[in-house]
């Protein structure tokens, strides 16, 4: 690695003046150049945009910003390169333009969200940007376009090809795998970030410091790998992880939230003004909702989200890989405009078994999303005998969650329903239940 050593942003780490304060506790330097990127509008309005979202209303401590969590990954990114700086193997690779690429990558890699982004991606509809297209869009504003050129001697693509992980050469590989892989700087903050804040222990299992201790490059010369000393605090990672998903992130209750928001969106789409959306905090966000939604039926959503009185719809019937894997596996990943109609389906055999009249947005259908989560593969290295495995190959707890998917032993398939219809249908036996989601299916698919 090139001398990084005159980086004012790795000495400010020792710094004692100019530092932010975030939780737990953590202060984070700031030197001129990081400053003004956080003065940035771009960067700013992160302050309004809750990191957990729809979270809140199941765990009312989780209100934390994407601000917050941008300064935590932006520290970790620090350590990471301090760390780097001296491994065997990098010397000469990473130049100080690609240190602070990515040091800024860290920081602005959330700049593309908007208000509960990721639940409105995975409706896969064609109308809304990703967040990358988002990020883009930012970084080519000419508040930030100026302060890469000016303070990094840095163009927006640069940074891009490090958020949309597309390094051009080795340096960029090795700087892409600390952004995003299996132990990256923002899964790292993340993890304990929303534990904190949720107020669950699940997310600060590991040992952080340890981890980041035992960071080496892999076989390849090109991504990160750990050492011996690290393997335990990888597993506890990994496991953290699992349970964060297991119980916060696919917590039931923060599902139905989650499908409520997400019928509402699909319902009102063609009615939202979708550029302003976009680049709205959860404030305006929720106003812009209200607005397209006036007059229809995508009101009673909202307001059961973001009026007066929580109201969230009921868990009726569920299913994973470990409990009906057949059903689990005919509805899971399927496009969410399929489960629209096989929710549609349901609501209309649940209005002939209960000679009961069930309108369709009474009934949601949340299933795993078509785009799987990244699995946990990295190595571990034998360093006195300069040898790499999988760490699945020697860890019996990354290996157990390694060979079986991810997603479908943490994310179930749930229907949800009105709570006026949770009585009427608690009458239902699991077997008939089951019976009639089989059916919706069969219909659903006749449908399509």
């Amino acid at each position: 690695m090139h001398d990084l050593s005159s980086l004012e942003e790795l000495n400010a780490l020792h710094a004692t003046t100019q530092l932010i304060r975030i939780p737990d506790q953590v202060d984070v330097p700031l030197t001129s150049r990081i400053k003004r990127l956080v003065d940035t509008r771009a960067f700013r309005r992160l302050a309004d945009v809750s990191q957990l979202g729809l979270v809140r209303l199941v765990y009312p401590g989780a209100t934390h910003s994407r601000f917050e969590h941008s300064l935590g990954t932006y520290r970790l990114a620090l350590l990471f390169l301090q760390k780097m700086a001296g491994v065997d193997g990098v010397a000469g690779v990473i130049d100080r333009q690609t240190a602070g690429c990515f040091l800024v990558a860290a920081l602005l890699h959330d700049v593309g969200h908007w208000p509960w982004c990721h639940p409105v991606e995975d409706l896969g509809l064609a109308e809304f940007p990703t967040h990358e297209q988002q990020a883009a869009y930012w970084l080519e504003q000419d508040e930030i376009r100026r302060l890469l050129r000016d303070d990094w001697d840095l163009q927006p693509d640069d940074v891009l090809r490090l958020l949309l992980n597309r390094p051009k050469n080795r340096g960029e590989q090795i700087a892409s795998s600390m952004l995003s892989g299996p132990v990256d700087v923002d899964k790292m903050d993340y993890l304990s970030r929303d534990s904190l804040h949720a107020g669950v222990p699940y997310g600060r299992n590991f040992d952080p410091l340890r981890l980041i201790g035992s960071l080496c490059l892999d076989e390849s010369g090109t991504r990160l790998a750990i050492s011996g000393k690290g393997k335990t605090a990888a597993e506890m990672m990994v496991f953290s992880r699992y349970v964060m998903f297991s119980e916060v992130y696919w917590h039931h209750a923060v599902r139905s939230a989650t499908a409520m928001l997400q019928r509402a969106v699909f319902g009102i789409r063609d009615c939202l003004d979708i550029p302003a959306f976009v680049v709205s905090s959860d404030v305006d966000a929720r106003a812009l909702l209200m607005a397209a939604a006036t007059g229809r039926p995508e009101t009673g959503l909202l307001n059961s989200l973001f009026g007066e009185q929580r109201q969230l719809y009921k868990r009726w019937w569920q299913s994973g890989q470990n409990g009906n894997p057949e059903l689990f596996q005919l509805i899971a990943h399927r496009p969410y405009t399929w489960l629209v109609r096989l929710s549609g389906a349901l609501a209309k055999r649940l209005t002939e078994s209960l000679d009961q009249e069930i309108d369709v947005h009474e009934i949601l259908v949340d299933a795993p999303p078509a785009k799987l989560e990244v699995q946990f593969r990295i190595e571990i290295c034998d360093q006195h005998q300069q040898s790499w495995r999988p760490l699945a190959s020697v860890s019996p707890v990354v290996d157990a969650l390694a060979r079986r998917q991810f997603d479908d032993f943490v994310k179930q398939v749930r229907v949800f329903v009105h709570p006026r219809l949770k009585k009427s249908l608690d009458g239902l036996v699991q077997g008939q239940a089951s019976q009639i989601v089989r059916q919706a299916v069969s219909l659903a698919d006749c449908n399509s």
